[in-house]
C-alpha cells in the first residue's frame, strides 16, 4: 500500500497534453529573449556591467558612487549595463545617461522589488533570469560589482565561474567598496583556497576599488597592451558561451 512505501509522495502523475504543450511553447519565449537581447546588444561594445542592491535609496553613499563609476565608464567611452531596476541600478543607469556612450537596462520581471528606472537608452525585459545572465557576459569588457545582496552575489559567482573554467574570456571583475566585501574576501581565502576548494590563481580574477577612478583605471590598467575587442579564439568561446 502507498501509505507504507517512503517513495509513494515522490510519484508524478504525468503530465497532460495542455501542460506539455505549454512547456514545449516555452521553448520560444526563451528563444525570442535571446534573439532581442542578441540584436539589441550587438553594437554596444565594449561594455561594462555594473551590480548592486536594488534596496539602496538615492541618499545612500552607495547610489552616489554608483551614479559616479557609470558617469566615469560613460565618458570614457564604455557602454554601461545595469539590471535596470531601482536602487544601484537605478543610479548606474542614471550616471551613464549623464555620460557621453549608452545606458542600457536589462529588466527581470518579479513578483517584487523590481521597477523600470528612467534612464535607459536601451531597455530590453526578461522573464528568465539565465536568459538576462547571458546577455550581462556575452557583451562585457568588465565587471563592476557594488554591494548587494544575494542577486549581486549570483551574478559575480556566475562570472568567476564561468572565467574560471575557460567558457568566458578573462575580463576585470572588481568589487567596490572593500569594507563590504573584505569578509567575503577573507572566507574565500581562509575557507576555499585554505581547504584546496579554489586555486591561488583564482584568488587574482578579482580585483577591489573604492572610488570610481580606481574601478576606471584597473579596466584601462588590464587592457593595456590588448584590445577591448575579443581575438577570434575568445569569440569562439563566447559564441558558445
Amino acid at each position: 500500500m502507498d501509505e507504507l512505501d517512503p517513495s509513494a509522495h515522490l510519484r508524478m502523475e504525468p503530465l497532460n497534453d495542455r501542460a506539455l504543450t505549454r512547456e514545449s511553447w516555452k521553448i520560444f519565449q526563451i528563444i525570442a529573449e535571446f534573439v532581442e537581447g542578441f540584436e539589441k546588444l550587438a553594437k554596444i561594445k565594449p561594455s561594462v556591467s555594473i551590480f548592486g542592491s536594488a534596496r539602496m535609496a538615492e541618499v545612500h553613499p552607495y547610489y552616489k558612487l554608483a551614479e559616479n563609476i557609470a558617469n566615469e565608464l560613460s565618458n570614457s567611452g564604455f557602454s554601461v549595463v545595469s539590471g535596470g531596476g531601482p536602487g544601484i541600478m537605478e543610479a548606474v543607469n542614471k550616471g551613464a545617461a549623464a555620460g557621453s556612450s549608452p545606458s542600457i537596462g536589462l529588466n527581470i520581471i518579479l513578483p517584487h522589488e523590481q521597477c523600470a528606472n528612467e534612464y535607459q537608452d536601451i531597455s530590453l525585459h526578461f522573464r528568465h533570469f539565465f536568459a538576462r545572465k547571458v546577455m550581462f557576459v556575452k557583451y562585457a569588457s568588465a565587471y563592476v560589482v557594488l554591494p548587494g545582496g544575494f542577486g549581486t552575489l549570483d551574478e559575480l559567482a556566475e562570472i568567476l565561474t564561468l572565467v574560471q573554467t575557460g567558457k568566458s574570456r578573462q575580463i576585470p571583475i572588481v568589487l567596490v567598496h572593500s569594507p563590504y566585501w573584505q569578509g567575503l574576501l577573507d572566507w574565500v581565502t581562509e575557507r576555499m583556497l585554505g581547504e584546496n576548494m579554489i586555486d591561488e590563481q583564482d584568488l587574482a580574477l578579482i580585483q577591489i576599488a573604492d572610488s570610481a577612478k580606481e574601478v576606471v583605471d584597473a579596466i584601462f590598467e588590464f587592457y593595456k597592451g590588448r584590445e577591448f575587442e575579443p581575438s577570434a579564439e575568445e569569440w569562439e568561446m563566447i559564441l558558445n558561451l
